[in-house]
C-alpha cells in the first residue's frame, strides 16, 4: 500500500495576481547591453567596418549634437 505525501498548502497571492522575481542581473544584463550598443552606434569613430558613414549613424550624430546644446 502506497504511503500518502503530504504537501504544504501555499498561501493566496496577494492581489489576486501572479508574484514574479527576477534575480538583479536579469534586468541588468539587458540594460548594458542595450547601452553598450547604443554607445556603439553613436559613436561612429569606433566603426571600422564600412567605408562609407551610413545615414542612420550620420542621423544619430546629428541628434546627439543637437541635443548636445
Amino acid at each position: 500500500m502506497p504511503a500518502r505525501t503530504h504537501t504544504r498548502p501555499r498561501p493566496a497571492p496577494r492581489g489576486g495576481g501572479a508574484e514574479i522575481r527576477l534575480p538583479w542581473w536579469a534586468l541588468a544584463l539587458p540594460v548594458l547591453a542595450f547601452v553598450t550598443l547604443l554607445l556603439l552606434i553613436l559613436d561612429p569613430a569606433d566603426a571600422h567596418a564600412a567605408p562609407a558613414e551610413p545615414s542612420l549613424a550620420h542621423l544619430l550624430e546629428r541628434f546627439r549634437t543637437l541635443t548636445a546644446r
